[in-house]
């Protein structure tokens, strides 16, 4: 039968973003649907350069060892549009992830606090993005600083060892840092983009959509079955029971209408991060 599958590449993600794809891989989902899905490569927790084309995921799709990634809409767009590959987004990914301020500084308990204080993010990704959309309608944007302070476990040191008095994070990191005695100043929801190379054909996305679809309602039942994948990236420091279950939720993955498109696009453009030349078309499948 496996060779009657059609093989769909994917480019590793962090595991809070890619748990349907190991529900999906664990339960048999994929080949269900006519699909024999691989990871080209283990996730590298380490890989990181202020070059988004130079990270892990990035790389192997634009060296064309991967048909497809998931990121953050933001970023979705952003690698889409800069792409030597060609790449489109083709659909919201089902992982809903919080990404949050966090802070061990008694003296920030609020966005207004964060006034002309560097924030730690991954330049380029949810991190970055979400800090300035929550930090915008409370301060001025000329006091918003952000800071390049690469992956999730080196931002989180970074925040412990006192080089950064506030980060961006998510999951597993939010748990753990609350478990640790951090606080929470600020949370946003987003959604995540699904990238795939144009060259694959229509029905094999939908079959992938299909299969995370259902992987995010096994993980909506219990959750907690799947927390061991999310918490394993931290090697004991926080047990699956121990991570939170309200810092990220799992939905049916959606299109990017061009509604949305364009508000996200446009909001872009003000900060800079798009040149803001394409069109819906050109960066949406």
């Amino acid at each position: 039968m496996s060779d009657t599958l059609y093989r769909f590449t994917l480019s590793p993600n962090g595991p809070v973003f890619d748990l349907p794809i190991y529900v999906a891989l664990e339960e048999g989902i994929f080949e269900k649907n006519g699909l024999k899905v691989d990871f080209v490569d283990k996730y590298d927790p380490a890989s990181s350069s202020q070059d988004p084309f130079k990270r892990q995921k990035e790389a192997l799709y634009e060296a064309g060892a991967a048909s497809a990634y998931n990121l953050c809409e933001w970023a979705g767009l952003d690698r889409s549009e800069k792409s030597s590959r060609g790449s489109q987004v083709f659909g919201l990914r089902p992982a809903v992830a919080a990404q949050a301020i966090i802070t061990f500084d008694e003296d920030i308990q609020e966005p207004r606090d964060l006034e002309n204080v560097a924030v730690g993010i991954n330049e380029l990704t949810g991190s970055h993005y979400t800090t300035l959309q929550l930090l915008e309608g409370a301060i001025p944007r000329d006091t918003i600083i952000v800071e390049h302070a690469g992956p999730p476990h080196e931002r989180y040191q970074s925040l412990k060892d006192g080089k950064l008095h506030a980060i961006a994070i998510m999951e597993p990191f939010i748990s753990l840092a609350l478990k640790e005695g951090a606080h929470i100043v600020a949370v946003n929801f987003y959604r995540g983009a699904e990238v795939i190379s144009p060259d694959v054909p229509t029905d094999k996305r939908e079959a992938y959509v299909a299969s995370v679809n259902e992987a995010a309602d096994l993980i909506r039942a219990d959750f907690n079955r799947y927390k061991h994948h999310v918490v394993a990236e931290l090697n004991g420091r926080l047990a699956p029971e121990e991570l939170a279950s309200h810092f990220v939720h799992y939905a049916h993955s959606r299109p990017l209408d061009e509604k949305r498109f364009d508000y996200t696009y446009e909001w872009m453009k003000t900060w800079n991060l798009t040149k803001g030349t394409s069109e819906y078309k050109r960066l949406v499948a």
